[in-house]
Formats: structure tokens, sequence, C-alpha cells
């Protein structure tokens, strides 16, 4: 049995839509640029980046967009805890995207490692690998909370 999706508070979804559009511009002089990396979670926050391109929360109509390439981004968007893997692969996926730029973690695995802190494959959370501009505590954040923590960092470096 499927349960009906949580309504989105419309108002609120499109004054921080809004908010962040205005904030980006203001910054950059142009909408944001965002590279989602996976430094190796469980998807759970995944999805919830994901649903910020679906037809509820709509990313783009806010002038926010996911890009292909670091070399494109402005923001690096980091979930889970860095393996030993994916160290070197965060580490230049940093390197190649152009200043300015900034890194935000998400969820509560992207800061300390999370559940899988002391584990041999994992380093622990993203700034012990690259700098961290913002962290978005949760596991998983929702999109409402992804969205707000974009805000926040845009009207912080301002």
């Amino acid at each position: 049995m499927t349960e009906p999706a949580p309504q989105p508070d419309d108002a609120a979804l499109i004054e921080l839509g809004q908010r962040l559009d205005a904030a980006a511009r203001r910054r950059l002089g142009r909408s944001l640029a965002i590279r989602e990396v996976d430094a190796g979670s469980c998807n759970g926050c995944e999805l919830e980046i994901h649903a910020l391109n679906n037809i509820v929360y709509d990313l783009e109509r806010f002038g926010l967009r996911f890009v292909a390439s670091p070399r494109h981004a402005d923001v690096l968007l980091v979930t889970g805890p860095v393996t030993v893997n994916m160290r070197e692969a965060l580490q230049r996926t940093y390197d190649a995207t152009p200043a300015p730029k900034w890194v935000v973690a998400v969820g509560d695995c992207a800061l300390d490692g999370g559940v899988f802190a002391g584990s041999y494959a994992v380093v622990g959370g993203v700034a012990k690998v690259v700098p961290v501009d913002l962290h978005i505590p949760g596991c998983p954040p929702t999109p409402q909370q992804l969205l707000s923590g974009l805000l926040a960092l845009l009207q912080t470096t301002s």
C-alpha cells in the first residue's frame, strides 16, 4: 500500500526558493551550480537530494541546477563518510572546482563518519579531506532543510 506524499507548504517553498535565487545572483551574479559527490554514503541523503529535482520541489525553478562536472560547479554537495577508496576522488573533485567554491557536507555521516565512524574502510567526515563551509545535519536531511542550508551558505558567505 502506498501512502500519499506529504503536502509541501507551497508558500514557504516559493519564498525560500526566491530568497535562494536572489542570494545566488547577488553573490555570484548568476544562478548556483551544484555538483553532488557521494563519498561513500548509504544513499539516504542522495534520495533527498534527488527529490530536489522532482515536481514537488523543482530546484531549477529557483535558478539552481545540478551540473555533471566539478569544473562548472560553485558548490560541492558531499554526502556520506569519506571512504578510503573515495578520498582521492573527493580531493581531485575539490581541486577541479574553480574558485570561489563552497563545500557543503550533507547528513550526519558527512560530519564525522556517523554510524560508519571507526570502520577500517572510512577516513571520517568530509572535513578530514577537504575544507567544509557548511554542514546540513540530518539522517537524512529533508529537501527543505537542504534548500535552507544552501540559502544559509549564500547569506553567510556574502
